[in-house]
This record gives C-alpha cells, structure tokens and sequence, in this order.
C-alpha cells in the first residue's frame, strides 16, 4: 500500500499563488486541513488542497505541484541521464541530482524529494546507510525509496527492503518502468 503524499506550505503557496504566512493561518484558523509532524511542521495532502481550493473559489496553478525526485548515483554520467530524462519526460517530475550520500543529505533538507532514486553501492556512505537514515527521520520516514544497482542479489535485494525502499532496480534503468513506479505513466514515444 502506498503512503499519501504530503506537501509543505510552500508547496500549497506555489499551488494557490499566495505566500506560504496566508497558508499556515488558513491552516490555524481551520479552513485548510493539515496534519502536524512530531517537529510541529504543517504538512497537506493534495486532495486537501484542492478540496480547499474548491470551496473558495481559487484557481489552481497547473493543476498539481511536480514530483520531487532526487536521483543519488555516484556514475555522473548516468546520474546525469536520469535526471534530465526524468525531467524532460513531460509526466509533472521535478528531477535534481546528488552524487554521494552526502549530497543526498543536503539534498533533503533544501530540495525535499518525495521521491528518492538511490544507488546502492557507493563510496563513503553507501545507498544502504542513506536509506536508513531517511527512514529513521521522523520527518522524512514518508519519503518513497526505489533503489537502483548494476549488481543485483537476492542478498542487495533483501538488505535494501529492510531498510526501507520499495523497489530495486536492475541498471541500467528502464525508464518507462521507472515512470510506472513513480504514477506517471508510460512516457511518450521519442521524437
């Protein structure tokens, strides 16, 4: 079962083009549903959103905020791929890059991926480690983890399930396929 996606205020702002202040107090006096993190963060669900948005009258800009996919791959030149294939697949997928498990932490923290696309085996800090430390995060426990790597095993396979991805991928990765996982569909044909 897929957990409910959740978005920020800002995310709200940008759909509602307001700022993210006329969010939260419509979000304290109770006209907009929100649930709370532990670190008394507001969070909102898109259906919420646009149930809101419906009762007021308010446009709603392009319909949906993008996808955040971060891409964690230490391979620059198929990190790079992916990211650029993700976001020119026209399927409402923000796409940006890491390329080590520190990156990836940064990344979190500004970028705020609901998705993450993690290679396994890297230097340092490896795709095993990153994904345990998302899912231990309170905040970030929600976020989807598909893992990718060039070197599957029933062992990777069980390790990376355990700490909380739910996908692995067999690289190099098939793009349609990864547009399935991610709901958005089989992409166009290349023009």
């Amino acid at each position: 079962m897929r957990k409910k996606e959740y978005l920020t205020p800002q995310d709200v702002a940008r759909m509602l083009m307001v700022s993210p202040v006329t969010v939260r107090q419509w979000a304290q006096r109770g006209e907009i549903e929100a649930a709370t993190t532990p670190g008394g963060h507001r969070r909102f669900t898109r259906e919420a959103v646009l149930d809101f948005a419906s009762r007021r009258g308010l446009r709603v800009e392009g319909g949906e905020v993008p996808l955040r996919v971060l891409v964690v791959d230490d391979d620059e030149h198929l990190n790079r791929w992916l990211t650029l294939a993700l976001n020119e697949a026209d399927r409402g997928i923000e796409a940006r890059s890491a390329f080590n498990g520190f990156e990836a932490g940064v990344q979190m923290e500004t970028f705020r991926p609901e998705v993450v696309l993690l290679d396994l085996l890297m230097p340092d800090l490896d795709g095993f480690e990153v994904c345990r430390f998302i899912k231990r995060d309170p905040v970030r426990a929600a976020t989807r983890i598909i893992a990718m790597t060039a070197y599957p095993s029933e062992h990777n396979l069980v390790r990376i399930r355990e700490a909380g991805a739910e996908a692995c991928l067999c690289k190099p990765v098939d793009l349609d396929h990864l547009l399935g996982l991610l709901g958005r569909g089989a992409r166009l044909a290349d023009a």
